[in-house]
């Protein structure tokens, strides 16, 4: 039977990817008289790719990512004053409040009453606790897991630490790659909670058909879907 069920944070209890998406457009512009928005995207993710292995995911990396393709497109020539907007940009994405998801605090408070939650989110230690500290959420949690990725051994890891066997445990989160598949991968079950705005880099392909996957529309179904799981096992 089920006695965990886990949760990402960004883009599934909150509103994150947006202001990504917004800081963006705003980097395109700055840069518009040294290339296309097309060509700056497709480097932009490019620095992103290659950068995860030394800035890990969130807004620093990605701050430092913009200035890096700005340095690149430019041929070095970029202005400072440009620099310095592009970090004021991602101050201002640390600095911004943050707004639940429709559903995101009843599925959490009422799963809460049965089960052991942990928050499990990979990101930026500082900006993750921040952001749960400003959602109201963090008092619902039994355990808050901040971790540099999200794959089937760090999952095993978490589960091990809380004494949680894998198919006692049900994951939910808006990305294949990171919420769903490697928990299915050792065993669990995993939720997807598709979300309209999703990071290129978290592409995946759905496990359809697999026993222990399950897909809704937002988290407002997440509670009599997990009372559904239990009764069927």
């Amino acid at each position: 039977m089920l006695t965990a069920i886990c949760f990402d944070a960004d883009d599934t209890l909150w509103h994150n990817e947006r202001f990504f998406q917004l800081t963006q457009k705003r980097f395109f512009a700055l840069l518009a008289e040294h290339a296309p928005a097309e060509h700056l995207a497709e480097r932009l993710l490019e620095a992103e790719r290659r950068n995860l292995g030394h800035y890990g995911f969130g807004i620093k990396g990605f701050m430092l990512s913009m200035i890096e393709t700005a340095l690149d497109v430019s041929e070095n020539r970029v202005p400072a004053t440009v620099v310095r907007e592009i970090l004021e940009a991602g101050q201002e994405m640390i600095g911004h409040p943050i707004e639940l998801l429709p559903g995101a605090r009843e599925a959490v408070e009422e799963l809460s009453l049965d089960y052991k939650l942990i928050l499990i989110t990979k990101g930026d230690l500082l900006d993750q606790e921040r952001k749960l500290a400003q959602s109201g959420l963090g008092d619902f949690f039994d355990a808050v897991e901040i971790v540099s990725d999200k794959s089937p051994a760090v999952y095993g890891g978490v589960f091990q630490r809380h004494r949680i066997p894998p198919d006692a445990a049900l994951m939910a989160g808006n990305s294949l790659k990171s919420d769903v598949n490697p928990v299915i991968e050792i065993g669990g079950w995993g939720v997807y909670v598709p979300h309209g705005d999703t990071w290129a880099l978290e592409a995946a392909d759905p496990p359809d058909g697999h026993p222990r996957y399950r897909q809704i529309d937002g988290l407002g179904a997440l509670g009599a879907l997990v009372r559904d799981i239990g009764h069927k096992t």
